[in-house]
């Protein structure tokens, strides 16, 4: 991954969720609720967070010869993260004092990392404390999310630690919704734009 040139402002939207609004129809993003690891005048990044997929990360591991003990760790599963780049692995985690290989920072508490050395310390139990691993991302490129964001695809919610890793994927979609007071299940499409 090669992280874009950060900036900080105010109509920037790092460290949110993105949650797709019930009208939106694509396939890629019909109901999910996305973090948002990179946004700035260069375009944004997000991960899907509500997209499991068959796989585990024992699967991961088995493809590239990373050993764990752990039938847990092995059980994880790994999520969906986008339409982009679907072969490369991406792990959203807590920030610690490790310092991984290819990591950027999203917020004070939150780090996406994408290289090999994360995964070999989560198969030894030694990995950040949270964790959430997908393959691919969504991107836009400049301008584009705005541009959706005023047409009613998007909603935007701060991000919450606790839906991130811990709220059951089936119950994410509308948890990220409610957490700014809608539930995302009763909006309709709107009467027009001006």
């Amino acid at each position: 991954m090669t992280p874009m040139m950060k900036t900080q402002h105010a109509q920037y939207l790092d460290n949110q969720f993105l949650i797709a609004m019930p009208t939106l129809e694509d396939s890629n993003f019909s109901r999910t609720v996305s973090y948002l690891c990179q946004h700035n005048a260069a375009g944004a990044l997000a991960i899907i967070i509500n997209r499991p997929t068959t796989m585990t990360l024992g699967n991961i591991f088995e493809q590239m010869q990373i050993e764990t003990p752990s039938q847990q760790i092995k059980q994880t599963p790994v999520f969906l993260g986008g339409p982009v780049q679907q072969e490369h692995g991406f792990i959203i985690h807590t920030k610690d004092d490790h310092v991984w290989d290819s990591s950027l920072p999203v917020s004070a508490t939150t780090v996406l990392t994408s290289s090999r050395d994360i995964l070999e310390a989560i198969a030894n139990n030694e990995g950040p404390d949270q964790y959430l691993v997908a393959l691919g991302y969504a991107g836009w490129g400049a301008g584009q999310l705005e541009q959706e964001i005023i047409n009613n695809a998007w909603l935007t919610s701060p991000c919450a630690p606790d839906i991130l890793y811990n709220t059951p994927v089936p119950q994410r979609w509308d948890s990220a919704a409610n957490q700014i007071g809608i539930d995302i299940t009763q909006l309709t499409t709107p009467a027009g734009h001006g």
